[in-house]
Order: structure tokens, then C-alpha cells, then sequence
């Protein structure tokens, strides 16, 4: 399958990726899945916009991170530069590149490998972190490479500004 044929699939209540070509489905997320996403998304967008840096995407955003065959993935939330997004403009379709920082959070049916599988893919693509959010332990891990790697705990505050201008988040924001 193509990213153009996954944009034209009917509604079918299901949430979808492209993985090399495959179809994958994903049922919904569970309610704290759901507010620690939210919660990263509005700390995100608000620093993103309070500093003019770009723009943010929230869950169910489709951003094409491989061709052909194509790799249609959705993060929980996204920041893409202001610079690219100028030079791509508004598009109603999937994003057409990876963005510059993505978050994942973790479902408790979730695997290691899994999730490293999908940071790795993203890094791979092009995206500079990746911040994957542990809900049920209180941790984060961010990949920025294969071998630079990071875990933090609940209490912790994490430099983003690599990624994201100026952009520091305090775990306990998302889990106390």
C-alpha cells in the first residue's frame, strides 16, 4: 500500500500506520495514555508558540518518514521548524517528511523492542529526538541516536533544546 491509498481508506473507527507498505491498525489508547499525550502536546505547543519556533502537530497526524515502499507513522505529538514548514506550506494530506522532534507514549502492551524499532525509524528519517514517555513507571527516554540514548526519571528535567529552542520539560508536569 502507498501513502496515498492509506489516505483515501474509508473511516473505518480504527486508527492506521504504513510500516514498509503494510497496513497496521492500532486500537484506541487507554485514558492515561491519553492525558500524558495531551499534556506533552500542550507544553509543547505553548513554548512553540510563545517563541515563534514552528509548529505542532498533535495524535493522528500522519507524517511520511519512507518511500517506497512508503512508511506513513503518527506520533502522539510533533514539532516541526518554522523554516521547514515555510518551505512546505499547509498541506490537507499527510506531513511529507519526518519533523524535527517527535513523542511517543508508551501503551502498556508496548514492548522495548517495539518501541526502539519506531525511535530508531523516526532518528532514521530524519528526526533529531525522539522523546518516548513511560506513563506506568513515571520515566522518559530520549533517542537522539543509536548510541546516544537517555532514560530519566520522574523527578528529572530534560534538555530539548537541541531539538526544540530553548525547550526544558520537568517530568513530574506529566506524572505527579
Amino acid at each position: 500500500m502507498t501513502a496515498d491509498e492509506l489516505w483515501m481508506l474509508p473511516d473505518d473507527g480504527m486508527r492506521h500506520e504504513l510500516l514498509a507498505g503494510r497496513l497496521t491498525m492500532m486500537e484506541p489508547t487507554g485514558a492515561e495514555h491519553g492525558r500524558v499525550a495531551c499534556d506533552v502536546l500542550v507544553l509543547l505547543r505553548q513554548h512553540v508558540r510563545d517563541l515563534d519556533l514552528g509548529v505542532t502537530f498533535a495524535a493522528e497526524t500522519g507524517f511520511v518518514i519512507g518511500r517506497d515502499p512508503d512508511t506513513v507513522r503518527a506520533p502522539d505529538a510533533a514539532f516541526v521548524t518554522k523554516e521547514r514548514y515555510a518551505a512546505i506550506g499547509r498541506t490537507p494530506r499527510f506531513w511529507p517528511e519526518a519533523p524535527a522532534f517527535a513523542a511517543e507514549v508508551l501503551s502498556p502492551g508496548d514492548t522495548a523492542a517495539a518501541v526502539a524499532s519506531k525511535a530508531f525509524a523516526w532518528l532514521g528519517a530524519g528526526t533529531k529526538a525522539v522523546l518516548v514517555l513511560d506513563p506506568a513507571q513515571g520515566t522518559a527516554t530520549v533517542y537522539r541516536s543509536r548510541e546516544d540514548i537517555q532514560t530519566f526519571e520522574h523527578t528529572d528535567t530534560i534538555d530539548l533544546t537541541d531539538t526544540v529552542p530553548g525547550w526544558r520539560l520537568t517530568l513530574s508536569e506529566l506524572f505527579d
